[in-house]
């Protein structure tokens, strides 16, 4: 008799022993995955005990254990509002020169209702007051002056640069981490290096070197895979860039942003040994304000953030649309000033972070009214007169702007008197915001005779308050690179 076979008797065995595999492999993933959580959490308490400068007390294992659910559901500064602004500065630290100027400065601004995320670069020869001081300087000094006096105590120097970058910006600041090259190394290096792509050749003999010396630097135009010892060149070189500092603020937010999406990746923050060496990199090198438990929610708030559609300011000199100009402060060295009499196109930068479109459609809108405006220079002084003409002229770009004498008229304040009774509102609303002037709809009848066409819409008068903001004698790109050449000269 022919062996009869029946193969679907044999399917609950089979079937049991699936299913017993897979439950212990689910078993298996769910214990590993929970492992991995206490690593990663306890790694982060331990570390960011350290580098936060509040409190230097690290935790135990068990500590961390305790803390995990509620480190994981923290809520950041800013979270509400929705917007979180951090301030990342770069400093040399020990062995370098100028160990405490702050290399870089820049506001990385976390959208947390859109997950946009956006870069403002400040560059680091702005010439800022500082709050609470009777006197300005350059913005890279603010953190050794903050040093001053204190015993070196990090929090001081932090707190008095968040307290001017407020200031400057108009907005609050709610974490800083501040970190020294020897870190910015390390960490590209633990993560593998990062990929960049240079838009210029680079050919640089004075970058510096280490004992105080020059090293060349060199690469060429096009993609690269780059270390932790060429990254820090790459995003530190600006002698050979004809943007100088401004350039190199460029670079700096391409590698910030190569390095975040380095991280993120599943090959780096899912493998635990690059992981720790990550972390002890950090503990080692940076300094911030945000506690363990915000660390934590942070990373969980990265990995939302659209990095691919990034929004990268910087504020320069290099162009008619740049919000700075190049200025001799005192006849002693150059500087870096906001092109108008005050912070305001600075700070409504600063606002609109994250909608740029918003600026240009208030420029369309001021061209659209394409103005007639006569300046009348009741201040006395020549000078403020041509700055003020070529701001409005070149820079604004205003295309009907004339001179009229002002003949014995002398003002203490600046008023844009509008001839047309609010029908061009954008116009006269910069006049009176980035100048700054007064409005008035009042037209005294000295002012009347000076409007020779009746299709003037506004007669700007310039006063006295001006002179200071517009009294600066203007330099170059040139002047402001050969004064950083002598500064880094001194250094070594």
């Amino acid at each position: 008799m022919d062996e009869i076979s029946y193969p679907y008797l044999n399917k609950p065995a089979r079937s049991s022993f699936a299913k017993k595999a897979l439950f212990w492999l689910f078993s298996f993933l769910i214990i590993l995955g929970a492992a991995y959580g206490s690593f990663l959490t306890y790694k982060i308490y331990s570390v960011g005990k350290k580098i936060n400068i509040e409190n230097a007390d690290a935790p135990s294992f068990f500590q961390t254990a305790q803390s995990l659910t509620a480190a994981t559901s923290v809520d950041l500064k800013g979270y509400a509002d929705g917007r979180i602004n951090i301030l990342l500065l770069g400093i040399g630290g020990k062995g370098h020169p100028g160990q405490n100027l702050t290399d870089t400065i820049m506001m990385v601004s976390l959208n947390t209702r859109t997950n946009q995320v956006a870069l403002y670069s400040i560059p680091r020869d702005m010439y800022v007051e500082i709050p609470d001081r009777n006197y300005s300087a350059k913005i890279n000094t603010v953190y050794q002056i903050g040093l001053s006096g204190t015993k070196n105590d990090p929090a001081s120097g932090a707190n008095l640069i968040v307290k001017t970058v407020e200031e400057l910006t108009a907005q609050k600041i709610n974490y800083y981490a501040i970190l020294n090259f020897g870190g910015f190394e390390k960490i590209i290096d633990t993560i593998g290096g990062i990929n960049v792509t240079s838009e210029r050749d680079i050919n640089d003999p004075s970058y510096p070197g280490p004992s105080y010396s020059y090293e060349p630097f060199k690469l060429e135009k096009g993609f690269h895979h780059l270390d932790g010892a060429t990254a820090l060149k790459y995003a530190r070189e600006r002698h050979n860039d004809p943007e100088g500092d401004f350039g190199r603020a460029k670079r700096q937010q391409e590698v910030l942003q190569s390095a975040k999406n380095k991280i993120f990746s599943a090959g780096t923050f899912l493998n635990p040994i690059e992981v720790n060496s990550l972390f002890d990199a950090l503990g080692e090198n940076i300094i911030t304000n945000a506690t363990p438990a915000e660390i934590v929610s942070f990373l969980e708030l990265a990995r939302k953030m659209d990095t691919q559609n990034i929004n990268n300011v910087v504020l320069d000199a290099w162009n008619k649309d740049s919000l700075l100009k190049i200025v001799h402060i005192n006849n002693q060295f150059s500087a870096l000033v906001p092109r108008v009499g005050n912070l305001s196109e600075i700070q409504e930068l600063a606002q609109n972070v994250f909608d740029l479109n918003a600026l240009k459609r208030r420029r369309a809108e001021i061209e659209k009214e394409n103005a007639s405006i006569i300046l009348v220079n009741a201040s006395g002084n020549t000078k403020i007169l041509t700055a003020i003409k070529k701001l409005l002229n070149v820079n604004l770009d205003y295309k009907n702007v004339t001179v009229a004498g002002a003949g014995k008229l002398i003002s203490d304040k600046t008023v844009a008197y509008d001839l047309g009774s609010g029908a061009k509102p954008f116009t006269l609303d910069e006049l009176a915001t980035k100048l700054p002037a007064a409005v008035s709809y009042t037209i005294p009848l000295e002012i009347q005779r000076l409007s020779s066409s009746p299709k003037t819409d506004m007669v700007l008068v310039i006063g006295k308050d001006l002179e200071e903001r517009y009294n600066m004698e203007e330099g170059t790109i040139e002047d402001l690179n050969n004064e950083r050449d002598n500064q880094d000269n001194l250094n070594l």
